[in-house]
């Protein structure tokens, strides 16, 4: 298993190869590493027994805010550490992953739905 440090530079990595027009539309959002879900994270996010989570994101959509949204704490886009780490066995498969589970988050942060990701590959 990768260390955590190892494992938050893939994150960091990810997220710093991402295109400039995307990461400067991004708006009062926290990029996060767990280790696991909690069960409120798994419960809330549907997510069926013995399945888990490689990320989560939790707040309102870019698609969602209006003129008063305002002086609320950042969203939160969480990516789970032990999952990714335990479904992929190399560091390559890990990082591909990694960032494929960052762009998945950041594109319900601007308000894409499941199916929507689903269609682009992630």
């Amino acid at each position: 298993m990768l260390t955590r440090d190892e494992f938050e530079d893939l994150v960091a990595d990810a997220l710093e190869t991402l295109p400039p027009e995307i990461l400067n539309r991004m708006d009062n959002v926290a990029v996060t590493v767990q280790d696991w879900p909690s069960r409120d994270q798994l419960s809330s996010s549907r997510v069926p027994p013995g399945s888990t989570l490689f990320g989560l994101y939790q707040g309102v959509p870019l698609t969602q805010r209006s003129s008063f949204y305002g002086m609320v704490a950042p969203d939160r886009i969480t990516i789970f550490r032990g999952p990714l780490t335990s479904y992929y066995q190399t560091p390559e498969a890990i990082a591909v992953q990694v960032r494929r589970t960052v762009v998945h988050e950041i594109a319900h942060h601007f308000g894409m739905g499941e199916e929507q990701i689903a269609r682009l590959g992630y």
